[in-house]
């Protein structure tokens, strides 16, 4: 069996090409890397959605993928660009191809957007570094999106924006004291879309980058009380990294087995995988 995926990048060029030479990947090559990874097998292209010129490889078509992830961004949608306006119209599109359909984050806020919801800037602030305490709700109890994960969780995260109104055919999975939404299922004009707002795919280095990145207004909100608080706090989440049995480290901040173990920390990727993608793929090969 072979799982095609499509991979919408949320970035525009000038942030793909500073992750591409801080990271050595863009965001959607980062995603499709760890989709393979996690199914162990596939292959996946990139749809760069907001450029004005994006288009799907010749001959390809939405239906031809078993599955399509939207990355995150530093966009914002409510401010209507049209960089993340085209991703939108993308989403409507793949919502109508009826294809397995997943994002984290911005991915999440733009499958809102596209099927008629609401995403504004979060009045409670920036959910930076891990979301604390993400608790299923009753829906989300018995929803395979969850599968695996505890009544209540913590997951790497990085968004200053939220969904604000959820899509007329949705269902609110979790929730925690930053964001109501924290996890969906969203169902529009034939498709099905499963979205959380933090990054089940993101590593700690990965959120040391973004907390490098984003200094200036992470020291502005009171994340850090100055430079060295910060870089201690990174070093300290590279070397979790690279040795998850660091506990001591973990303990300094809270961290347990939910964001230190690779395994648990992609749950929600692994079951969109198992219960809508490889469903598709072993269908598609009939």
């Amino acid at each position: 069996m072979s799982i095609r995926f499509l991979i919408l990048e949320g970035n525009t060029r000038d942030v793909r090409n500073t992750y591409k030479a801080s990271q050595g990947v863009t965001p959607a090559e980062g995603f499709g890397n760890t989709m393979v990874r996690v199914a162990g097998t596939g292959t996946y292209d990139i749809l760069n959605g907001t450029d004005a010129d994006a288009s799907l490889p010749k001959g390809m078509t939405f239906a031809d993928y078993d599955g399509v992830i939207i990355t995150g961004s530093a966009l914002h949608i409510w401010h209507q660009e049209p960089e993340a306006m085209r991703q939108v119209e993308i989403a409507r599109a793949v919502f109508k191809a009826s294809v397995p359909f997943y994002g984290s984050c911005w991915g999440l806020q733009v499958a809102t957007v596209a099927a008629g919801g609401v995403v504004h800037k979060n009045p409670r602030g920036r959910e930076m570094g891990f979301a604390r305490q993400i608790t299923r709700l009753p829906a989300g109890e018995g929803h395979p999106l969850l599968a695996g994960r505890a009544p209540a969780f913590d997951a790497p995260c990085s968004h200053l924006d939220e969904v604000a109104t959820l899509p007329p055919d949705s269902t609110l999975l979790a929730s925690n004291a930053m964001s109501r939404v924290q996890a969906a299922e969203i169902r529009h004009e034939g498709g099905t879309f499963w979205g959380v707002q933090y990054h089940p795919e993101y590593t700690m280095s990965d959120i040391a980058f973004l907390i490098d990145k984003r200094m200036g207004a992470l020291m502005n909100e009171g994340f850090f009380a100055d430079p060295v608080q910060k870089d201690a706090y990174v070093a300290d989440l590279h070397a979790i990294e690279k040795d998850p049995s660091l506990t001591h480290v973990a303990w300094r901040y809270g961290l347990g087995q939910d964001i230190t173990d690779t395994a648990t920390r992609n749950t929600e990727l692994r079951n969109f995988i198992e219960y809508r993608v490889k469903p598709r793929a072993v269908a598609r090969a009939a």
